[in-house]
């Protein structure tokens, strides 16, 4: 396998170039403008030609298109600029790959985002690929547009892309800005010595989480075994309530704390539950996850409390 990986820099990015890597593939990650100065190869959603010069450089079998504004308050705060680099950068992409004539066209798995679904009936979840689509925030509007362009260049103009519609992912070294992350760096902090209190926001809001190890090995068996023109949700099938992941990484560092209340942490338009159904994807390839929870948010603190010192 050649793989050229888009957002190579990125929290999920990373852990798929290594595993890639491990398993024997030539793999060119590429970052963009806003690039943090690692060895990956220049590239911006929003000029074309550095995404053809990319895939002249990578000559890929596969293109994992992973680069995206991932922040849903920064969504909220510039909702145009992540239209732009989502939905559109990734209408430029499938533009550069049906344009590459460097060999046999690339197949794209395109890595879409459960806020695609938005709020839901109880009576739906857990969640399919069938369903309609109601995003809540144009983060989830951004990527249910990228779906939308992709597949009519697969109906259009024979793009092979497979859709990965990926639920809430955590593992070591994801940014404080999302919830997992910051609860642990919070709490490592304070088993430092630091304050002992801890903010948060709604913690009643229920997710379907999975360790990024395991959304990475679904990514590549549905490089492998998905089918062309497919949506297949990368989920656990388990909803946990905010709360209890706090219980459990307060277990965990085994620290007094006082939990607090921050409501600049609360988002205007959250969604209560999100929980997939993972039949399609296991069907279809084979992939399980293996990584539980429990395991997840050990490594997770742990890799924060290595921060602190």
């Amino acid at each position: 396998m050649r793989a050229l990986v888009t957002g190579a820099n990125g929290f999920v990015g990373r852990y798929l170039v290594d595993a890639l890597q491990r398993a024997g593939a030539e793999v060119l990650g590429c970052a963009g403008p806003r690039d943090d100065g690692g060895p990956w190869f220049p590239i911006d959603l929003m000029q074309a030609q550095t995404l053809s010069r990319a895939l002249d450089a990578a000559r890929p079998t596969i293109v994992f298109h992973l680069a995206a504004q991932t922040f849903v308050p920064d969504s909220l705060r510039a909702p145009v600029e992540t239209y732009e680099i989502n939905a559109t950068g990734s209408a430029r992409l499938a533009e550069a790959v049906r344009g590459y004539d460097g060999g046999p066209p690339p197949r794209v798995v395109f890595a879409s985002s459960a806020e695609v679904y938005g709020a839901r009936e109880p009576s739906e979840f857990p969640l399919c690929e069938n369903l309609d689509l109601r995003p809540a925030n144009p983060y989830g509007a951004s990527k249910a547009a990228a779906e939308a362009i992709l597949l009519a260049h697969a109906r259009s103009f024979g793009l092979n892309v497979v859709i990965a519609r990926s639920f809430n992912h955590i593992g070591p070294a994801q940014s404080e800005r999302f919830v997992v992350a910051s609860l642990a760096a919070q709490l490592a902090r304070i088993a430092a010595g630091g304050s002992p209190q801890l903010f948060v926001g709604n913690l009643n809001a229920a997710r379907d989480f999975l360790d990024v190890r395991d959304v990475v090995e679904a990514y590549i068996a549905l490089a492998r075994d998905g089918e062309a023109g497919e949506i297949y949700n990368v989920c656990s099938g388990r909803a946990v309530a905010i709360r209890d992941v706090l219980r459990e990484l307060i277990a965990i560092a085994h620290v007094p704390v006082e939990v607090r209340e921050d409501p600049a942490r609360r988002r205007p338009t959250d969604i209560p539950l999100l929980v997939g159904n993972s039949e399609k994807i296991r069907k279809q390839t084979g992939w399980r996850p293996q990584i539980s929870l429990m395991e997840s948010l050990r490594a997770i603190y742990t890799a924060a409390l290595a921060s602190t010192t």
